[in-house]
């Protein structure tokens, strides 16, 4: 029998015994540890036993495995453990706890996760501390994978969280502040807070996110083990905060599938120049639910390390609540290896504004073409080759639609910032103009048409109202026409070519003009010549020119967003021939149907590839989009698997503490004990007051679990992680709730949605 004190390899005395030996030697108070290595017959250490123990005190026996604890699987729970034992009895219980590593527990857990290796268990002894409250820390969120520290505490033992199902009182604490605590806590803040310090500071030293058990006795912290957070790195986070202005509402599949790469390609080039060469994937920055748009966190978190920036950084993006003490950027040996580079693009973007006017003229003589093309005329795969094509100068165009607003905002925020410090409110300055505008600007025209419209007598612009474009007489006709030429490409969302454009609904138009009413704004600008003689001699002229640059990158930003637009527009002419031509050939019902295909499947169907039928698949998809079009989609999604909640009428939500990541809809089965098991079919989500040992074959079967008591310790919480399923607990009335119905488990977010009942 070994005393720990210092660090011993988990190869000689099992994966839970090296980390108390790792908190040993990074001098954190620790109870005095023994350790029986597996190798080592029991009788053997009767004599050490004897000696090193007190006979009358109170010892705690656990396992110490080989395969326990690791960075890839934790074996939680699934060993004996024994507290309270008496120290003549721990010869006994040594035994038993090493004998628990042949029990059919452990043998159906590496049946389901396919271990191999041989399994050592040595055993590890501990006297018991005095516990006044008892519980466990987590560096960082363990169904999240976020950055803030999670305090579980109990009053007395902490067993009882596994065995008894008892639920514990929860801290949240992220950057400097508590963003969750209960009313009445049975710690003081402080010691909390003490808590909550030494594991960001113990995660640090050991390298990676780590979880604790601790033990107060009233006096002091002690803790008594620790382990490797595991799986948080195929944890991905999605958010919407910024793609639902980009791309709101349902997207439909076509849009997506040429849309997002494309414009997504032009992120990656930008990123790439200022970096240099990456792994990044056009298609892994933003991921579909529900058909909405979400961009992928851990991607742009990528991006952050490749320069330099903390990852956490981007929890920053994410809105999340926090303290003061967010990360701040401290440039780092890469940052300064990327910094030439990062100069480098910064002073070529500097002159990108003088590019701009070839680049547009480029955009638009190749857009021509496929303007002007005759569709009807051209083969299957011509048409397919042209879209190709047209996405290829699309990356170009949204590189431009990207960098010149950029660009324009910079310009526009350094000369607001001089106004300001020259003591001019910059909200009252006609900083940009609109004259500049005019071949961008369909309002200034909208404005000239209304007020021709306005001229007409009260019964011509009745029948206008009646019969639209057609009843328009010559004059305005022929400025009418002339909008639509020029602004016709429009619509009200430029970046959904499904959307029909205003050349495809001009008695739209025609309407939008009658009741167009010019705005001037409530307060009148102060015009530039003004502002010049407020300036000091010095700040007149780095101003102004500040000023004329703002202008040219406004009219630049303008003159770009129009040609993207148009060029994007021009998608829809060649699928609306796609989908004519499916049509024809009995397909499909109507031609804007194509939209519900996504790009390989349109070009499977134009080709006669194998494939599902693509009348069926439209007739899906169009019925799954109309469920899904209310519902209330989150700005944070975890995982890949998330499961929308229909949120009907007569639906409801439980919320509970996530245990266990994942989400899953299924039949919920309310199991209050070993006679309700046997109506628990695979996949469905079993609602459970708390569980034990002996409810452990019941999760071989569930898809999700809820329960009513328990925290991140409980034994439903332990095993549901280990099988790998979703589960929520301390969710008030889980077994009250109807048995039959739909629910739908979100095991990040803690939520249990209850859909409807299905007897």
């Amino acid at each position: 029998m070994q005393r720990l004190t210092g660090e011993v390899a988990g190869s000689v005395i099992g994966g839970k015994a090296h980390h108390v030996s790792w908190l040993i030697a990074s001098g954190q108070r620790v109870p005095e540890t023994w350790v029986i290595a597996a190798a080592t017959p029991i009788g053997d250490v009767a004599d050490a036993v004897g000696r090193e123990l007190d006979p009358d005190g109170s010892y705690a026996v656990r396992s110490s495995a080989n395969v326990e604890d690791g960075h890839l699987t934790s074996y939680a729970g699934q060993f004996h453990t024994e507290l309270e034992v008496a120290g003549s009895d721990v010869l006994a219980a040594c035994d038993r706890v090493r004998r628990s590593g042949a029990s059919d527990r452990v043998v159906a857990y590496q049946d389901h996760i396919g271990a191999t290796e041989p399994l050592e268990v040595s055993v590890m002894i501990q006297p018991m501390v005095p516990p006044a409250v008892s519980g466990v820390a987590f560096s960082r969120n363990p169904m999240t994978g976020l950055n803030e520290v999670v305090v579980e505490a109990i009053a007395g033992r902490g067993d009882r969280l596994v065995g008894e199902g008892e639920t514990p009182e929860r801290w949240i604490r992220r950057w400097g502040a508590w963003t969750e605590r209960p009313d009445n806590g049975l710690l003081d803040e402080d010691v909390v807070a003490r808590i909550s310090k030494a594991t960001t500071d113990m995660a640090a030293a050991y390298g990676s996110p780590v979880d604790l058990e601790w033990v107060w006795d009233g006096t002091d912290v002690w803790w008594v083990q620790l382990r490797p957070i595991t799986g948080l790195e195929d944890i991905s986070i999605y958010s919407n905060r910024i793609s639902r202005e980009v791309l709101p509402g349902l997207i439909k599949p076509l849009v997506w599938s040429v849309n997002v790469p494309m414009v997504n390609q032009a992120w990656v080039d930008l990123f790439t120049e200022a970096i240099g060469p990456n792994d990044i994937r056009a298609e892994d920055l933003a991921s579909s639910f529900c058909y909405r748009a979400y961009f992928n966190m851990g991607t742009i978190g990528d991006i952050f390390e490749l320069m330099g920036m903390p990852r956490d950084s981007l929890e920053v993006l994410l809105g999340l609540p926090a303290g003061d003490d967010k990360p701040s950027f401290k440039p780092t040996l890469g940052t300064m290896k990327l910094l030439p580079r990062m100069l480098s693009t910064m002073a070529q973007k500097s002159r990108y504004g003088n590019r701009v006017p070839a680049e547009v003229h480029s955009l638009r003589a190749s857009y021509r073409g496929f303007a002007d093309a005759d569709l009807e005329a051209k083969s299957d795969s011509a048409l397919l080759a042209d879209v190709s094509a047209l996405s290829e100068i699309g990356v170009r165009a949204a590189y431009a639609n990207i960098v010149t607003p950029l660009l324009a905002n910079i310009h526009n925020a350094l000369l607001r910032r001089g106004l300001s410090r020259a003591g001019i409110d910059p909200e009252l300055v006609d900083v940009g103009g609109t004259a500049h505008l005019v071949a961008f600007n369909p309002n200034i025209h909208l404005d000239a048409l209304a007020a021709d419209l306005a001229e007409l007598d009260e019964a011509a612009r009745d029948e206008i109202r009646q019969q639209g474009a057609a009843a328009l007489p010559d004059p305005i006709r022929a400025e009418f026409e002339a909008f639509l030429e020029q602004f016709g490409h429009l619509s009200t969302s430029g970046n959904d070519f499904s959307v029909a454009p205003w050349r495809e609904t001009p008695d739209a138009v025609v309407a939008m003009a009658l009741d167009h009413v010019e705005v001037h704004g409530a307060t009148a600008r102060i015009p530039w010549h003004e502002v010049e003689s407020e300036l000091s001699a010095a700040q007149r002229p780095v101003l102004t020119r500040l000023r004329v640059r703002t202008q040219q990158f406004i009219e630049h930003r303008e003159n770009v967003s129009s040609t993207y637009t148009y060029g994007y527009g021009l998608f829809r002419k060649y699928f609306l021939e796609v989908g004519r031509r499916l049509v024809e050939r009995g397909l499909l019902v109507a031609d804007e149907d194509v939209m519900y295909l996504y790009l390989d499947e349109l070009r499977a169907a134009l080709l006669g590839a194998p494939g599902d039928p693509p009348g069926e698949l439209v007739e899906a998809r169009r019925r799954e989009m109309e469920s899904l079009a209310d519902v209330e989609m989150p700005e944070i999604i975890y995982g890949d698997d998330f499961v929308p909640a229909q949120n009907a009428a007569g639906s409801s939500t439980r919320r509970g503490i996530p245990t266990s990541r994942g989400h899953h809809r299924g039949t919920l089965r309310v199991v209050r004990d070993t006679a309700d098991f046997g109506k628990v079919a695979a996949g469905d989500v079993i609602a459970i007051p708390f569980s034990d040992v002996g409810w452990t074959p019941l999760f071989v079967r569930a898809g999700a679990v809820i329960a009513e008591a328990g925290g991140m310790l409980s034994h439903s919480s332990i095993v549901a992680r280990e099988y790998r399923i979703p589960c929520v607990v301390s969710v008030p009335g889980a077994t009250r709730l109807p048995d039959g119905a739909t629910v739908v488990v979100d095991g990040y977010a803690g939520t249990v949605e209850v859909e409807e009942n299905r007897q």
